[in-house]
C-alpha cells in the first residue's frame, strides 16, 4: 500500500508541479500610469491581457511587445509578458522579463513572487525562495509568496519550513485551497498522515479537484478507512 500511494502522490505532485505555486496573474493598467502614449500603451497591454486570459499567449506576447516599443519603463507590460512566456514553459525570458520589471520598479512585489516562481520551475529552488524573501519584504500579507516558498522548500526536502509557511498563508487567508493542499503533502512525506489527509479533504472542499484514488488511498495510509 505504501509503495502505492507514494507512486500516486509521485505522479500527482508532478501533474501540478506548474501550478502549484501560483502565479499572481496579468495586470491591467490605469491610464494615469503611463507618461508615453498612454493610452495606445495601455490598450496594447490590456488587449494582451485579454488574448492571454484566451490561452492566446502568442498574440499576448506581440502586444507586450508593441507597448513595450510605445514605452519601453512600462514595468507592467514586462511583468505580464513574463506571465505569457511562463505559460510557454519559457523560463529564461520569464527572469528576463521580471528583471526589467524590477529594474523600472524595485518594489513590484508581484514580479519577485512570479520570478521565483521561473527559478522554482527551473529548480533553482534557493533563488526562488529569495525571491519570495523579497517579496515577502515588500508585501507581509502576500499569502500566495508564502504557498510559493512553502512549495520551494518541499522541493528541498525542508518540510517543517514548508508547513510554517502554508500556515502564514492560511492565517491571511483561511481559505486557500492550494495552501492546504500543499500543507498536506507536506505532511505526507513527513508520514504524519492524518493531517495530510485533513487538510487534502479541506482543499477538496473548498473546491481544489483532487485523485480521489489518491484520497482513498490516503485515508487507508492514515487508518481512518479499511
Amino acid at each position: 500500500m505504501g509503495n502505492k500511494l507514494f507512486a500516486l502522490l509521485t505522479i500527482l505532485v508532478m501533474a501540478v508541479s506548474l501550478i502549484v505555486g501560483c502565479q499572481t496573474g496579468p495586470q491591467k493598467t490605469e491610464p494615469t500610469t503611463l507618461e508615453i502614449n498612454p493610452e495606445i500603451a495601455e490598450t496594447y497591454n490590456n488587449r494582451g491581457v485579454a488574448y492571454y486570459s484566451k490561452g492566446q499567449f502568442d498574440l499576448s506576447i506581440a502586444d507586450y511587445n508593441h507597448a513595450l516599443e510605445i514605452n519601453p519603463r512600462f514595468a507592467m507590460a514586462y511583468y505580464n509578458r513574463g506571465i505569457a512566456y511562463y505559460s510557454k514553459g519559457q523560463y529564461d525570458q520569464v527572469i528576463a522579463d521580471y528583471n526589467h520589471a524590477l529594474e523600472i520598479n524595485p518594489r513590484y512585489a508581484e514580479a519577485y513572487n512570479n520570478r521565483g516562481n521561473a527559478y522554482r520551475s527551473k529548480g533553482q529552488y534557493d533563488q526562488a525562495i529569495a525571491d519570495y524573501n523579497h517579496a515577502l519584504e515588500i508585501n507581509p500579507r502576500y499569502a500566495e509568496a508564502y504557498n510559493n516558498r512553502g512549495v520551494a522548500y518541499r522541493s528541498k526536502g525542508q518540510f517543517d519550513q514548508a508547513i510554517a509557511d502554508y500556515n502564514h498563508a492560511l492565517e491571511i487567508n483561511p481559505r486557500y485551497p492550494m495552501a492546504y493542499y500543499n500543507r498536506g503533502i507536506a505532511y505526507y512525506f513527513k508520514k504524519e498522515y492524518d493531517k495530510s489527509l485533513e487538510n487534502v479533504k479541506k482543499a477538496q472542499e473548498l473546491g481544489y479537484k483532487i485523485d480521489p484514488k489518491f484520497l482513498e488511498d490516503l485515508g487507508k495510509a492514515s487508518g481512518r478507512e479499511r
